[in-house]
């Protein structure tokens, strides 16, 4: 986690207004997220908040916004994590895949510029 997402977390624990009964999935607490009628929000939840937001920027703007899900997310996180050089098991174990080759065969996209910066990088040393 970097430190502008801890930072994040940090502020929202702050403000955090924790249910009166504490919800409990899979004998797992502490949840920092619940929609208005205080469940949990879970990833369908998410998925609407994304679909809230960009149908309302693309009904502003000229220039459209693509579909972005949450599981994009986790493609752009993960792809993110490999260009930035991190130990591609750590990766692995982050995205809690079984096969390195999910991690870096279908969440890790690179393309030709990221081709020419590695090489670019390796040309310094």
């Amino acid at each position: 986690m970097t430190a502008d997402v801890e930072e994040c977390f940090r502020k929202i624990i702050e403000k955090w207004n924790p249910p009166k009964a504490e919800p409990m999935v899979d004998g797992k607490s502490g949840f920092l997220y619940f929609d208005k009628n205080g469940s949990i929000c879970y990833s369908l939840h998410w998925e609407h908040y994304f679909q809230h937001i960009i149908q309302k920027y693309n009904n502003t703007y000229k220039v459209q916004m693509p579909v972005i899900t949450p599981h994009v997310c986790r493609h752009t996180y993960c792809s993110n994590m490999a260009k930035s050089g991190m130990n591609p098991k750590a990766l692995q174990y982050l995205m809690g895949h079984s096969e390195i080759s999910v991690t870096l065969n279908t969440y890790t996209h690179v393309n030709l510029e990221d081709a020419r910066e590695e090489v670019a990088r390796i040309k310094v040393v």
